[in-house]
Formats: structure tokens, C-alpha cells, sequence
């Protein structure tokens, strides 16, 4: 009697896990995501991220942008800046693949709140999902 109930679990089991394993659905399409676009019209100004995953992170992970004043994020921005371009300069020693452009981050110009936000916010996404740090 026990190595009949012992059965009728296996098999129970083994048919569940058939039943779970066999599951197709059409709907796992993974979800195209737009490139992010950092630009001031004024000066002429663009960056265009498609990193997968970024627009999510801005989205989700990012504070608000008046949480951070436009000074400490143009303090911070040319420090990640300096970082990045110099890793970008050295690609015998960093992964091209991650630092493929220098960014001309030029320290007097007002490039603006939203281009700073999201400057900012792509430098905390790249050391999260690359796992680096960027600031000294």
C-alpha cells in the first residue's frame, strides 16, 4: 500500500511537471524598447541611448527630476564624464563594447535640467547593470 501511494505521487508529480513544462504561450514577446533621447534644441545638443533596459530604469528606478537640483547634477555629470571618456580613450583596457563614444561634456555649458537628469541617470543605470563605478 505505501509503495502504491509512493507511485501515484511520482506519478502525479511527473505530470504536473509535464503539464508546466509543455506550456506555450504566443504572448512572450519581449517588448521593443524606444531609445532614449537626451538633447537641448538650443545647443544643438543630442544623445541617443539604446541600452536595452534603460528606458524601464528611468522609468521605474530613476527619482523624480526636480528631486536633484541642475548644479549636482552637472557636478556629478563631469565627474562621470571624465570617467567614462577616459575609459573610452583606453580601450585595451576597458570593454569597447560598454565604452564605445567619449561624450563631449563640456563643463561651462548649461546643457539644461532634462539633459543632465537623464545623463545622470544612464551613468547610475551603466554602473548598475555593467557593475563598474564611475565616480572616484
Amino acid at each position: 500500500m505505501k509503495q502504491l501511494k509512493s507511485t501515484i505521487y511520482v506519478l502525479i508529480l511527473a505530470l504536473f511537471l509535464v503539464c508546466c513544462g509543455s506550456y506555450n504561450s504566443t504572448n512572450n514577446k519581449v517588448a521593443k524598447e524606444d531609445p532614449v533621447v537626451i538633447a537641448n534644441e538650443k545647443l544643438a545638443y543630442e544623445i541617443v541611448i539604446i541600452d536595452a533596459g534603460f528606458t524601464s530604469y528611468l522609468f521605474s528606478v530613476a527619482k523624480p527630476m526636480t528631486y536633484y537640483s541642475q548644479t549636482y547634477l552637472q557636478s556629478k555629470n563631469r565627474v562621470y564624464v571624465a570617467k567614462w571618456n577616459s575609459r573610452a580613450q583606453n580601450p585595451q583596457r576597458y570593454n569597447s563594447n560598454i565604452y564605445e563614444n567619449v561624450i563631449e561634456y563640456q563643463a561651462n555649458v548649461d546643457y539644461g535640467l532634462e539633459v543632465n537628469y537623464k545623463l545622470y541617470w544612464y551613468f547610475k543605470f551603466a554602473e548598475q547593470k555593467y557593475k563598474m563605478r564611475l565616480s572616484y
